[in-house]
């Protein structure tokens, strides 16, 4: 990554809150990220984590208590994120695939990822977050209900009707 006069100038001035001087400094370090993510990802998700970690990045720049180690800060964003998506596919290898929703997911000759994307687009935000937190990243029901201010009865609740709402879309 670029380090100097002028990237610590930037750096400064992005945690200041100066979006071009962030939109410099992510861009500058964008190449190195992807470079970084192609040893410790799926090479499919490498594009996939370097953008959520440049977004992570981007919202917690603040949070950066010194800017000496920023580089560093960025590579282990991103090393997380990788692992947090061998996780997920994982997870994913591991869970049988029930019939009803294999026979769903055959429409039209689509794939199964295509389509479980696309139940997953179908949903509104809110049941959308509860999804993918729950099962993709495995927060517990308590950890859920923590993160997003709700009871644990609302949680499952919410996490219920979101995953109908994707079976229902899987069906049609």
């Amino acid at each position: 990554m670029m380090q100097g006069l002028a990237w610590s100038t930037d750096l400064e001035a992005a945690r200041a809150g100066d979006r071009p001087a962030l939109e410099r400094v992510l861009g500058q370090s964008r190449q190195d990220l992807r470079r970084y993510a192609e040893h410790h990802c799926v090479v499919n998700d490498v594009e996939d984590a370097v953008q959520e970690s440049l977004f992570t990045a981007s919202r917690r720049l603040t949070d950066l208590r010194q800017l000496e180690s920023f580089t560093s800060w960025l590579f282990r964003i991103v090393k997380r994120e990788c692992n947090r998506m061998k996780r997920g596919l994982r997870r994913l290898r591991q869970e049988p695939i029930t019939e009803d929703i294999a026979a769903a997911c055959v429409v039209e000759g689509r794939g199964l990822a295509r389509d479980l994307a696309a139940a997953m687009e179908s949903l509104p935000a809110h049941y959308r977050e509860i999804v993918l937190l729950r099962d993709v990243e495995g927060l517990t029901i308590e950890e859920l209900s923590l993160r997003l201010g709700l009871t644990r009865e609302a949680t499952k609740a919410r996490l219920h009707r979101a995953r109908s709402l994707a079976r229902e879309y899987l069906k049609d």
